[in-house]
C-alpha cells in the first residue's frame, strides 16, 4: 500500500466476515477437554464394536450403534433403520463360515474430525483365519455419536466386501 493512501474496506465485505467468523464460534467454543473426552468414549466404542464382532455376538454388537444406522460397502448402501432390522439381517457364524475369517484386529485408528457430540474415524482393519493368517486389510471411516447420553456408531463405509 502507498504511503497516503486510504485502505478501503467494503461494508459488505466486512458483513460476510463477521457472519463467518461468528458462524465458526460454536465451533471453536467447545473445549479441548469435551473434545477430548468425546475423543476418549468414541475409542471405547470402536473397541466394544469390534470385541462384539470378534465375539460373534450380534447383540452386543448393536448396543455399539446408533439407529438408523447406516453401512457403505461394496457398491452398495445398507440402512438399517432399527436394531430389530439389524439383528435380522446380521448373522456373524454364517459370514465366518463363508469368507474363513475368524477375528479382526483394528491396525490403525485415527480420529480426522472431532467436536464434543460427533467423532470421524479412519480405520484400518484386518481379517485373520482361524490359524492367524491375515485374510485382508481394509481402510474405513466409521460416524461416532453421542444420542441420547449414549456413544455409538451411526455410519460407517469400508472398501471391505
Amino acid at each position: 500500500m502507498t504511503a497516503g493512501r486510504k485502505r478501503f474496506v467494503s461494508p459488505v465485505l466486512t458483513a460476510v466476515m463477521l457472519t463467518v467468523s461468528l458462524g465458526w464460534a460454536p465451533l471453536a467454543s467447545a473445549g479441548a477437554d469435551d473434545v477430548a473426552a468425546a475423543e476418549s468414549a468414541a475409542r471405547d466404542v470402536m473397541e466394544a464394536f469390534l470385541a462384539a464382532f470378534n465375539d460373534r455376538d450380534e447383540a452386543a454388537w448393536a448396543d455399539t450403534l446408533h439407529f438408523p444406522h447406516v453401512r457403505i460397502a461394496s457398491h452398495d448402501v445398507a440402512v438399517y433403520p432399527d436394531r430389530a432390522a439389524f439383528l435380522e439381517a446380521a448373522d456373524l457364524n454364517a459370514f465366518a463360515e463363508q469368507t474363513g475369517w475368524d477375528y479382526s484386529t483394528w491396525d490403525d485408528m485415527q480420529i480426522v474430525q472431532a467436536s464434543a457430540e460427533k467423532v470421524h474415524i479412519a480405520v484400518n482393519f484386518s481379517r485373520f483365519d482361524p490359524q492367524g493368517a491375515r485374510l485382508a486389510t481394509y481402510a474405513s471411516l466409521y460416524v461416532v455419536e453421542l444420542l441420547d447420553g449414549r456413544w455409538g456408531v451411526r455410519a460407517r463405509s469400508s472398501f471391505a466386501p
